[in-house]
Protein backbone atom coordinates (compact mmCIF):
# COMPACT_ATOMS: atom_id res chain seq x y z
CA UNK A 1 0.00 0.00 0.00
CA UNK A 2 2.77 2.42 0.68
CA UNK A 3 4.74 3.16 -2.32
CA UNK A 4 8.10 4.42 -2.69
CA UNK A 5 8.49 7.59 -4.86
CA UNK A 6 11.28 7.55 -7.65
CA UNK A 7 12.07 10.69 -8.21
CA UNK A 8 14.61 11.52 -10.42
CA UNK A 9 15.04 15.16 -9.45
CA UNK A 10 17.80 15.61 -7.57
CA UNK A 11 16.99 17.10 -3.78
CA UNK A 12 17.49 20.41 -3.35
CA UNK A 13 20.76 21.33 -0.92
CA UNK A 14 18.50 22.64 2.00
CA UNK A 15 16.79 19.50 1.68
CA UNK A 16 19.85 17.14 1.25
CA UNK A 17 21.25 18.55 4.27
CA UNK A 18 18.35 18.26 6.25
CA UNK A 19 18.06 14.54 5.51
CA UNK A 20 21.90 14.16 6.23
CA UNK A 21 21.49 15.96 9.55
CA UNK A 22 18.64 13.69 10.50
CA UNK A 23 20.56 10.32 9.07
CA UNK A 24 23.82 11.52 11.48
CA UNK A 25 21.54 11.94 14.53
CA UNK A 26 19.72 8.89 14.04
CA UNK A 27 23.08 7.10 13.87
CA UNK A 28 24.30 8.99 16.77
CA UNK A 29 21.07 7.98 18.82
CA UNK A 30 21.91 4.54 18.32
CA UNK A 31 25.09 4.67 19.49
CA UNK A 32 24.04 6.60 22.84
CA UNK A 33 21.81 3.59 23.19
CA UNK A 34 24.21 1.17 22.89
CA UNK A 35 26.27 2.55 25.15
CA UNK A 36 23.44 3.07 27.84
CA UNK A 37 22.85 -0.68 27.32
CA UNK A 38 26.90 -1.40 28.00
CA UNK A 39 27.24 1.13 30.97
CA UNK A 40 24.14 -0.64 32.35
CA UNK A 41 26.13 -3.98 31.95
CA UNK A 42 28.71 -2.19 33.85
CA UNK A 43 26.92 -1.02 36.50
CA UNK A 44 25.00 -4.68 36.88
CA UNK A 45 29.08 -5.92 37.08
CA UNK A 46 30.01 -3.58 39.15
CA UNK A 47 27.22 -3.44 41.77
CA UNK A 48 26.71 -7.15 41.42
CA UNK A 49 29.92 -8.78 41.62
CA UNK A 50 32.47 -6.40 42.76
CA UNK A 51 30.32 -5.43 45.60
CA UNK A 52 30.77 -1.83 44.60
CA UNK A 53 28.25 1.18 44.94
CA UNK A 54 27.40 2.64 41.06
CA UNK A 55 28.29 6.28 40.80
CA UNK A 56 27.23 7.75 37.75
CA UNK A 57 25.63 5.11 35.64
CA UNK A 58 21.86 5.90 36.30
CA UNK A 59 22.15 9.29 35.50
CA UNK A 60 24.59 8.96 32.57
CA UNK A 61 22.04 6.06 31.18
CA UNK A 62 19.01 8.13 32.11
CA UNK A 63 20.79 11.04 29.88
CA UNK A 64 21.70 8.67 26.77
CA UNK A 65 17.93 7.36 26.93
CA UNK A 66 16.98 11.56 26.54
CA UNK A 67 19.53 12.48 24.11
CA UNK A 68 18.74 9.54 21.71
CA UNK A 69 14.77 10.14 22.29
CA UNK A 70 15.01 13.79 20.93
CA UNK A 71 18.04 13.77 18.44
CA UNK A 72 16.78 10.52 17.16
CA UNK A 73 13.32 11.83 16.75
CA UNK A 74 14.23 13.85 13.16
CA UNK A 75 15.67 9.96 12.01
CA UNK A 76 12.26 8.80 12.80
CA UNK A 77 10.29 11.04 10.74
CA UNK A 78 12.33 10.92 7.81
CA UNK A 79 12.34 6.80 7.69
CA UNK A 80 8.19 7.05 8.48
CA UNK A 81 9.58 5.14 10.68
CA UNK A 82 6.84 6.48 13.75
CA UNK A 83 3.96 4.99 14.57
CA UNK A 84 1.00 6.04 12.55
CA UNK A 85 -2.35 4.95 11.43
CA UNK A 86 -3.03 4.62 8.13
CA UNK A 87 -6.34 3.69 7.89
CA UNK A 88 -7.90 7.70 7.59
CA UNK A 89 -5.44 8.53 4.62
CA UNK A 90 -6.09 5.01 2.80
CA UNK A 91 -9.89 6.00 2.91
CA UNK A 92 -9.44 9.60 1.24
CA UNK A 93 -7.24 10.57 -2.11
CA UNK A 94 -6.33 13.29 -3.68
CA UNK A 95 -6.67 16.69 -2.06
CA UNK A 96 -8.59 15.34 0.76
CA UNK A 97 -5.42 12.96 1.41
CA UNK A 98 -3.02 16.34 0.67
CA UNK A 99 -5.50 18.69 3.27
CA UNK A 100 -5.39 15.55 6.01
CA UNK A 101 -1.31 15.26 5.54
CA UNK A 102 -1.04 19.21 5.47
CA UNK A 103 -3.00 19.82 8.15
CA UNK A 104 -1.75 17.06 10.90
CA UNK A 105 1.91 17.90 9.42
CA UNK A 106 1.50 21.35 10.76
CA UNK A 107 -0.31 20.63 13.81
CA UNK A 108 2.99 18.36 14.72
CA UNK A 109 5.18 21.43 13.42
CA UNK A 110 3.18 23.75 15.74
CA UNK A 111 3.63 21.35 18.32
CA UNK A 112 6.93 20.69 17.50
CA UNK A 113 8.01 24.59 17.54
CA UNK A 114 6.15 25.52 20.55
CA UNK A 115 8.30 23.33 23.00
CA UNK A 116 11.23 23.87 21.24
CA UNK A 117 10.06 27.94 21.81
CA UNK A 118 9.97 26.81 25.42
CA UNK A 119 13.07 24.61 26.05
CA UNK A 120 15.56 26.89 24.49
CA UNK A 121 15.35 29.20 27.75
CA UNK A 122 15.41 26.40 30.02
CA UNK A 123 18.38 25.25 28.59
CA UNK A 124 20.20 28.13 28.49
CA UNK A 125 18.90 28.31 32.00
CA UNK A 126 21.07 25.31 33.15
CA UNK A 127 24.29 27.16 31.12
CA UNK A 128 24.12 30.22 32.49
CA UNK A 129 23.45 29.41 36.34
CA UNK A 130 25.99 26.19 36.32
CA UNK A 131 23.04 23.85 37.64
CA UNK A 132 24.76 20.16 38.44
CA UNK A 133 22.66 16.94 39.68
CA UNK A 134 22.54 16.63 43.13
CA UNK A 135 24.61 13.42 43.35
CA UNK A 136 27.83 12.70 44.07
CA UNK A 137 29.13 12.63 40.15
CA UNK A 138 27.72 16.56 39.90
CA UNK A 139 26.82 16.22 35.76
CA UNK A 140 26.51 19.39 34.31
CA UNK A 141 23.11 19.58 33.56
CA UNK A 142 23.00 21.74 29.93
CA UNK A 143 24.72 18.91 28.28
CA UNK A 144 22.19 16.27 28.35
CA UNK A 145 19.57 19.50 28.15
CA UNK A 146 20.76 20.74 25.15
CA UNK A 147 19.77 17.47 23.13
CA UNK A 148 15.81 18.75 23.26
CA UNK A 149 16.16 22.01 21.99
CA UNK A 150 18.95 20.71 19.20
CA UNK A 151 16.62 17.32 18.30
CA UNK A 152 13.59 19.97 18.22
CA UNK A 153 14.96 21.61 16.15
CA UNK A 154 15.98 19.55 13.65
CA UNK A 155 12.85 17.78 14.17
CA UNK A 156 10.93 21.20 12.84
CA UNK A 157 13.64 21.35 9.90
CA UNK A 158 12.84 17.71 8.90
CA UNK A 159 9.38 18.48 8.99
CA UNK A 160 9.34 21.65 7.22
CA UNK A 161 11.50 19.20 4.44
CA UNK A 162 8.78 16.86 4.43
CA UNK A 163 6.11 19.59 3.83
CA UNK A 164 7.57 21.17 1.21
CA UNK A 165 8.50 17.79 -0.64
CA UNK A 166 5.02 17.02 -0.40
CA UNK A 167 3.41 20.53 -1.69
CA UNK A 168 6.14 20.90 -4.66
CA UNK A 169 4.89 16.83 -5.75
CA UNK A 170 8.58 15.68 -5.27
CA UNK A 171 6.40 12.71 -2.58
CA UNK A 172 3.52 11.79 -2.33
CA UNK A 173 1.58 12.51 1.28
CA UNK A 174 2.13 9.33 3.53
CA UNK A 175 4.54 8.35 0.97
CA UNK A 176 1.16 6.41 -0.87
CA UNK A 177 0.67 5.93 -4.09
CA UNK A 178 -2.30 8.40 -5.91
CA UNK A 179 -4.40 5.71 -6.95
CA UNK A 180 -4.13 3.77 -3.26
CA UNK A 181 -7.47 3.41 -1.66
CA UNK A 182 -9.51 1.22 0.66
Amino acid sequence: MLSKTINLRPLPAWVAAVHGTSRFFGVLSACMLLLAVAVVCQMVFTRAVLGQSSIWQTEFTTFCILGATFLGSPFILLTRGHVGVDIVPMMVAGRARLSLYLLGSFIALGFCGFFLYASIPWWHDTWVTGQTTSTIWRAKLWIPYLAVPVGLFILCLQYLAEIWLVCTRYEEPYGMAPGVNL
